[in-house]
């Protein structure tokens, strides 16, 4: 698992903005991405989590410095094998479960029986066969997520990006997505990268957790698990666990008051 998947060199963002100084949001970022890995970014509210994310989804054009995927730049539109879940519900009311995860392959003209073998394949996987008839909205929220990540996954992508999929879920739903999430990068072997406010999920999901500072964003540490691969949410009990997350709140402490106390100043100018 050491060849080099994704590779940021440099990697900064700043925001024009009218009538006030550019908003610096981002870097200088250097950080290699490892093939198969599970990485996870945390960092206090506005330093450019979410940034990160979008710049090496081609969503977002850097300011400076290069994101390469496979060896190659990425310039400005998001690169074949790139799979991207965000935290809102993206599903389509007026499409069935199937129908939903369907939709990419039907975008891309993919055969018909082809179709119909993956989305099988992503339901089975998600644990949405009995639901595949149902509608986005006779479904739990978790249940709608899962629909979003299964669309994603049916598309074959070799590197997943995740938004903060599970923001909007209660802790006991988190943990149990958690675990559906590790067993489909186990069968799946792709990279995923995580964005995440919640310390708890980062610790227990991943390989390696790059902690940022408050904006401009950039990487104070990246703290490694060393978590076995065939790990699951039961590790939440063990005193590593509960070692790992209080590492992160370390880091992180100072930084999220320094992002409180920015705030504050704006909102009294």
């Amino acid at each position: 698992m050491s060849e080099a998947h994704v590779v940021l060199d440099g990697v900064t963002r700043v925001f024009a903005r009218a009538a006030q100084e550019p908003l610096h949001a981002l870097g200088p970022i250097d950080l290699t991405l490892k093939r198969g890995e599970f990485f996870a970014v945390v960092g206090p509210s506005g330093c450019g989590k979410s940034t990160l994310l979008d710049a090496i989804a081609g969503l977002s054009v850097v300011t400076d410095g290069v994101v390469r995927i496979d060896g190659q730049a990425v310039a400005g539109s998001v690169p074949p094998g790139v799979g991207v879940v965000f935290q809102d519900d993206a599903s389509f009311p007026w499409l069935t479960v199937e129908d939903n995860i369907a939709f990419g392959l039907r975008r891309q003209g993919v055969d018909g029986a082809e179709v119909a073998r993956r989305v099988a394949d992503a339901l089975s996987l998600m644990g949405l066969t009995d639901f595949a008839r149902a509608y986005p909205a006779q479904l739990s929220g978790g249940m709608r997520q899962r629909v979003c990540i299964a669309r994603t996954l049916v598309l074959q992508p070799r590197l997943i990006l995740l938004d903060e999929p599970f923001g909007a879920l209660d802790q006991q739903t988190r943990l149990l997505m958690g675990d559906e999430l590790l067993n489909l990068w186990r069968k799946t072997g792709a990279t995923i990268l995580l964005i995440t406010h919640a310390l708890d999920e980062a610790a227990m999901l991943s390989d390696r957790v790059g902690v940022m500072s408050a904006r401009p964003g950039r990487f104070l540490e990246i703290v490694e698990t060393r978590w076995p691969r065939d790990r699951d949410s039961t590790i939440v009990s063990s005193p590593e666990f509960g070692a790992a997350a209080s590492r992160l709140w370390t880091l992180l402490r100072a930084e999220s008051l320094k992002a409180m106390q920015h705030q504050a100043r704006a909102q009294t100018v």
